[in-house]
């Protein structure tokens, strides 16, 4: 997909973050928008900003979570511009702590966010790309923690890698079918969206959550967070997500591929060998004897 002007979007977790960038870069190719998020604050923001640029757009709060909820987001969308030409699947969430220590709640929270968000996007509006019969675009947002694996993160890590999965098997399901309708995953290292006080926006049918223990969970949440305050503004992320469309492009990356730690983890998984970073990284944060 290479023709963006007066083509209309949907992003989601499009209050903050990537999700802001995304929509910024939308409006800059000319596209018309419909922004969703439960952040009905932040929807309002980057609604005016738009509106005053002289963008048209339109705002539509959304549980990605809620399969219903997103197909209402297409039904909205539909019945506000008539068609839908680039979708992305945006919304995310972040929580950190060893894998046995999150709750129900916590895990439930982070793979309905991540995961399920995405698959309702899928559900609702591949069809509706495809039936259109004319050039349309997916991006699902995942990550290089959907590339790789390490400590501290396994709600995060789990729903990436199953994001990273679903976009590759709908690549190749829609490579069965003749049509004009893309899809690429977007696996952004870190970026200064705030990911990491999603706490914010934790809705209250999954508030059951617990401390961090250890000092190597805090320190290492400390690290992470300063990383992503630290990280590339959103805005690139969407410079660079139109330059892998107009480049059809299935895999986005912001930073460097992480080509050491992703090839060794490949080769781990060949050679049937202990994971390497994993083991190291214990011997960094393990406590002295």
């Amino acid at each position: 997909m290479r023709d963006f002007e007066g083509k209309v979007a949907v992003v989601t977790g499009a209050a903050s973050g990537i999700g802001r960038g995304l929509v910024r870069q939308c409006a800059a190719e000319g596209m018309r928008l419909v922004v969703a998020d439960v952040d009905e604050e932040g929807l309002a923001e980057i609604s005016s900003e738009i509106e005053a640029g002289g963008g048209e757009i339109c705002v539509v709060p959304t549980d990605v979570r809620q399969a219903e909820s997103v197909d209402a987001l297409a039904k909205a969308t539909l019945d506000r511009f008539g068609a839908v030409h680039l979708v992305c699947n945006n919304a995310g969430v972040l929580l950190s702590g060893c894998a046995w220590e999150r709750t129900d709640d916590d895990w439930r929270w982070v793979l309905e966010v991540n995961v399920f968000g995405v698959v309702n996007g899928v559900r609702s509006f591949i069809p509706v790309l495809l039936d259109q019969g004319e050039p349309a675009h997916m991006v699902n947002t995942a990550s290089v923690g959907g590339l790789m694996a390490g400590p501290f993160l396994s709600p995060y890590i789990v729903s990436k890698h199953a994001v990273v999965a679903l976009t590759e098997s709908v690549y190749h399901e829609l490579a069965t079918v003749s049509s004009e309708v893309g899809i690429s995953v977007l696996c952004p290292g870190p970026i200064a969206t705030g990911i990491n006080r999603s706490e914010r926006i934790r809705p209250g049918d999954r508030a059951e959550t617990r401390a961090l223990g250890s000092d190597a969970e805090k320190e290492y949440d400390s690290l992470l967070s300063s990383g992503i305050d630290g990280g590339m503004p959103p805005d690139e992320v969407g410079k660079i997500v139109f330059e892998g469309l107009r480049a059809d492009r299935f895999w986005i990356y912001t930073h460097p591929v992480y080509t050491e730690a992703i090839q060794g983890r490949m080769e781990s998984i060949l050679n049937g060998t202990n994971p390497a970073v994993a083991m190291e990284l214990r011997e960094e944060l393990a406590p002295e004897s």
